[in-house]
């Protein structure tokens, strides 16, 4: 391969790779019919990423294996809604060990600003999560040096699905991100949105032997 096409496909995992840092296009608006109970009420939970994270743009496979998030589900009432989604605060997901399928080229992920997430109940469980103004920043070292920033103007929102279970998790597909890139040679400036796929398992950090459980 040409070293032009080299750093075209660079270019191409890099902007793949945000999207692997949370992140995604701005998802369909929740349904605001239909009444939405999260469970217990009060509680601490964390998602923790089941297996890898990848993103493929092209032949170029972006991966990482480790994610962490945590967050309260609401104290009563808060934690019901009659007609629509609850929300909760959740910490900017962490982004480790990340790699790509491209030699030379070295990610790292940062994330920082106030992120939720909301859940609607319905057939299946819909999940939302908002990505804060500039909340996730991908940079690269190596063969080229890129950044990209995730929802550079405006939060974003990351459609997933949640299901109930033992633990519950919350699924990833095929999602998309708005994003802005820059750098130098190598770097697709053009790009403008990236996409993502993720596994997490939840669990109930304050008791262990419950679930979080999303309920009409």
């Amino acid at each position: 391969m040409s070293r032009t096409r080299t750093a075209l496909a660079l270019g191409m995992a890099f902007a793949g790779a945000l999207s692997v840092a949370s992140a995604t296009a701005t998802a369909a608006p929740l349904p605001l019919a239909g009444s939405t109970t999260v469970t217990p009420a009060g509680h601490a939970f964390k998602a923790t990423l089941s297996g890898k994270a990848t993103l493929k743009a092209g032949s170029v496979t972006v991966t990482c294996t480790v994610s962490v998030a945590t967050g309260t589900v609401p104290a009563a009432p808060g934690n019901s809604n009659p007609a629509g989604p609850v929300s909760s605060p959740i910490s900017p997901p962490t982004y480790s060990s990340c790699t790509s399928s491209m030699p030379g080229v070295t990610p790292t992920v940062t994330t920082s600003g106030a992120w939720t997430v909301s859940m609607q109940h319905g057939a299946p469980i819909t999940a939302t999560m908002t990505v804060p103004v500039g909340g996730l920043v991908l940079k690269t070292t190596g063969l080229a040096t890129c950044t990209v920033t995730a929802a550079p103007t405006a939060a974003a929102n990351v459609g997933g699905a949640w299901a109930n279970g033992a633990p519950p998790s919350l699924t990833f597909t095929n999602a998309s991100v708005p994003v802005k890139v820059t750098g130098g040679f190598g770097c697709p400036t053009s790009a403008t949105a990236s996409t993502f796929n993720a596994v997490y398992q939840v669990t109930d950090t304050t008791d262990p032997a419950q679930q979080i459980t999303v309920a009409p």
